[in-house]
C-alpha cells in the first residue's frame, strides 16, 4: 500500500509513513476494488468498517420503497464514509453506498480504533482526531444543506446554495461538485423543474452556467462581499 499517498489524505493528516503503516496494520486495513454501480454498503445492514476511497468516486443514496434514489453525497479520492455508523455495529444503514465509478476503496475496522493497541501506538490518538475533524465537518455540511432544503421555492434553494458556495470560492464564479441531476438530489427538487429554473434565471440575468460551472451576476448579493 501506498504510504506516501495515504499521508497526503485528510485522516492521516500528521503522521509520517511509518507511522500509518503501524495504524493500517492494528486496524486490519485491506483495500478492495469495486466496479462502477456495484454496492459498496448496503442499505439496511450494519457495517463496522471506516471507509476510505482511494481512487474513484462514490455516491452516498438514499432509496424508498418506490425505488425512487435521493444522492445525499459524492465521495471522491481522499474522503471517508461510513464512519459514523461503524461505531454502532447493530445500527443498520439507513443509506446505500454505491460505486459512481471504477473505485478502489481502504477498509479499517472502526472497533480496533478504539481499544487499547497492543503495540502502544501513539499514532491512535492522532487518528482520532484527524476523524473527529471529518465528523465534524460533515454535520456542518449536514446543517447546511438541511438550511438549503428549509426554503419553499426551487429558486430560493438554489439562491442558498449558490451563494454558498461563491461564498466558499471567494469568487462569484466557481465550480460546485454536482452534476444536474446531482444538485436536483441534493436539493430536494425534480430535475427538470431545476432546469427550467436555471433556464429563467439565465435568461433575467441573474447566473451565467456551463455545466456544474457556475458564475452570479453582479445584481446578486452574495453575502459578505
Amino acid at each position: 500500500m501506498n504510504t506516501a499517498v495515504l499521508a497526503q489524505m485528510e485522516l492521516f493528516s500528521g503522521l509520517d509513513q511509518e507511522e500509518i503503516g503501524r495504524v493500517l496494520a492494528c486496524l486490519n486495513a485491506h483495500t478492495r476494488s469495486y466496479q462502477r454501480g456495484e454496492v459498496i454498503c448496503p442499505m439496511g445492514q450494519p457495517t463496522d468498517y471506516i471507509g476510505l476511497v482511494l481512487k474513484g468516486t462514490i455516491l452516498v443514496e438514499y432509496q424508498d420503497a418506490w425505488g425512487k434514489r435521493s444522492l445525499l453525497t459524492p465521495v471522491g479520492m481522499g474522503k471517508t464514509f461510513s464512519e459514523v455508523f461503524a461505531f454502532i455495529p447493530d445500527e443498520s444503514l439507513p443509506v446505500s453506498v454505491v460505486a459512481a465509478s471504477n473505485c478502489r476503496v481502504l477498509r479499517m475496522q472502526a472497533g480496533r480504533l478504539t481499544q487499547v493497541c497492543r503495540q502502544a501506538c501513539t499514532c491512535h490518538n492522532q487518528l482520532i482526531s484527524n476523524l473527529l475533524r471529518i465528523m465534524s465537518q460533515r454535520s456542518i455540511d449536514l446543517m447546511r444543506r438541511v438550511f438549503h432544503t428549509s426554503h419553499r421555492t426551487i429558486r430560493a434553494r438554489l439562491m442558498s446554495y449558490l451563494s454558498l458556495e461563491a461564498i466558499k470560492a471567494g469568487s462569484r464564479t466557481f465550480t460546485i461538485p454536482y452534476n444536474r441531476q446531482q444538485l436536483a438530489d441534493y436539493l430536494g427538487v425534480d430535475r427538470s423543474a431545476l432546469s427550467n429554473e436555471l433556464g429563467k434565471m439565465r435568461r433575467e440575468g441573474l447566473l451565467e452556467t456551463t455545466k456544474n460551472q457556475f458564475k452570479l451576476s453582479e445584481n446578486v448579493e452574495v453575502p459578505g462581499e
